[in-house]
């Protein structure tokens, strides 16, 4: 048998505090005989309940006079949540979605109503402005004052793609065949819920569904981070990542193409597996053992791989991220160009800010990537341990890209290849509260102490271009050091 709705209780709490010892109304709850004929009033009540703290609570079947329990008839029942359901729907804005239930009390049923507080408001009757809200005080509803709805203009914010419904509402067994909740629990480290009604609540908290009784809607979160198939949700069938491999170094020829169905967190891991099956790979000496790496870090494939996905604008249709895989290097794009105030120089070490807040959450949570701030300082770090030319940040139009070149030596980098590995290297060792020197680029280039004079040579060029500067003008060039030009 299915557990009563985890609401329930708190609203039978706080009618029997209105009701007893005396009848008195409360801001949170309020109780009517049945279904008043004044639909105007009934959005009213729903507006106030709606632009509440915490939302409340109508019930049908006590007395309005006496508060005594009269009971509510099956078939009126069907026809009160029928009329709610659509004055929520059709005479708010922004729409509402009502939860019910139908319960005993002194031997006779009488039908909860609940409703959400909203995180925009003022909600207000549709087709009006927001001067048209209402509100819950002394336990009646009213019209809200100027000074309310700024008030609530205020602390409302419309809710972001990540929280807004990616279905309709489903049963519960429909939720757990569409996201794959063992691979969640997985990656947290945590015990799957055999209980339903606790799955469903934990789902909620983890802002995966909107919960509605024995049920409740997948959000765009839920189906992006832990869908089984993206293709089940229509709006994310082409956020799927796609992995395109071609021949040669440009597009003309292409090898293969494999695109994803599963979510990004739930997929994240087969992703990586997949890449390190099809990326080139070199031959390494291991404790005295012969073994094959990917010839591009690991790390850095994560992070790109995450940033890809996490800072993906999702509003702009028919485009989802990509990896591009050529002979010379590998390329991760997103949709979406660079958030305001963000250049490409200024990307190592930069402060955090993220599109998608609650799928970054997520993915450093599951331990998907590294902590806030750090992924390109990893990255960047990652390719001066393994040798690679530096990495390249562009900025197509609507769109990001980051490119990783395979290993090159020094003589085949180009000029500008070798300033910005210059530059790169510069900034990794200011955000380790060091500076750069010319023994520092040389390890970092793979150069020998013969090479100096083409290091030397290479600073003088990173300077001209305004790349660095001397972190002390005044010390002799011999122990120079150096930092990025915006110290």
């Amino acid at each position: 048998m299915a557990k009563p709705k985890s609401w329930i209780q708190h609203a039978l709490d706080l009618l029997e505090r209105s009701l007893s010892p005396l009848p008195v109304e409360v801001n949170g709850l309020d109780w009517k005989s049945g279904l008043s004929p004044k639909k105007e009033r009934l959005v009213e009540h729903l507006s106030a309940f709606a632009n509440h703290s915490g939302g409340g609570f109508m019930v049908f079947g006590i007395d309005n006079a006496t508060g005594r329990t009269v009971g509510v008839a099956q078939d009126a029942i069907k026809n009160i949540i029928a009329q709610m359901t659509n004055l929520g729907r059709d005479g708010l804005e922004p729409p509402l979605i009502i939860d019910h239930a139908v319960v005993e009390r002194d031997q006779l049923a009488i039908l909860l109503v609940r409703i959400d507080e909203q995180l925009g408001k003022p909600v207000h009757r549709r087709g009006q402005s927001v001067e048209h809200a209402w509100v819950r005080s002394g336990g009646t509803t009213r019209k809200a004052s100027k000074q309310e709805i700024g008030v609530m203009l205020t602390h409302s914010r419309a809710p972001h793609w990540e929280e807004l419904r990616v279905t309709a509402r489903l049963s519960s067994d429909e939720i757990m065949r569409q996201l794959d909740v063992p691979m969640v629990c997985k990656l947290l480290q945590r015990p799957v819920l055999d209980d339903m009604d606790e799955a469903l609540a934990w789902l909620a908290g983890e802002k995966m569904i909107d919960r509605e009784g024995e049920g409740g809607s997948i959000t765009n979160f839920g189906a992006t981070a832990a869908a089984h198939d993206l293709t089940a949700f229509d709006s994310l069938a082409r956020k799927r990542i796609r992995v395109i491999r071609y021949r040669g170094l440009n597009k003309v020829e292409t090898i293969d193409e494999t695109v994803g169905r599963k979510g990004y967190a739930v997929g994240f891991e087969g992703l990586i597996g997949h890449l390190n099956r099809i990326l080139p790979r070199s031959e390494v000496i291991r404790e005295a053992l012969r073994a094959e790496v990917s010839v591009y870090p690991e790390i850095a494939l994560r992070e790109l791989i995450a940033n890809a996905l996490i800072h993906q604008d999702f509003t702009i249709s028919g485009a989802g991220p990509l990896i591009e895989i050529f002979d010379d290097r590998i390329e991760f794009t997103n949709p979406g160009s660079l958030l305001p105030g963000k250049t490409i120089d200024r990307l190592i070490g930069a402060t955090p800010e993220s599109r998608n807040e609650a799928l970054a959450a997520a993915f450093r949570r599951y331990r998907i990537c590294e902590e806030r701030g750090t992924g390109f300082q990893k990255v960047v770090a990652a390719v001066e341990l393994f040798g690679l030319p530096p990495v390249q940040f562009l900025q197509p139009e609507n769109s990001f890209k980051v490119a990783l070149y395979a290993p090159r030596r020094f003589t085949e980098m180009s000029v500008n290849e070798r300033v910005e590995a210059c530059y790169q290297h510069a900034v990794l060792k200011y955000l380790s509260s060091s500076a750069m020197t010319n023994k520092s680029l040389r390890e970092r280039l793979k150069m020998s102490e013969k090479q100096r004079n083409q290091v030397t040579n290479l600073i003088a060029d990173a300077m001209e271009k305004g790349r660095i500067k001397r972190k002390d003008p005044g010390s002799g060039k011999k122990f120079a050091e150096y930092v990025p030009y915006w110290v």
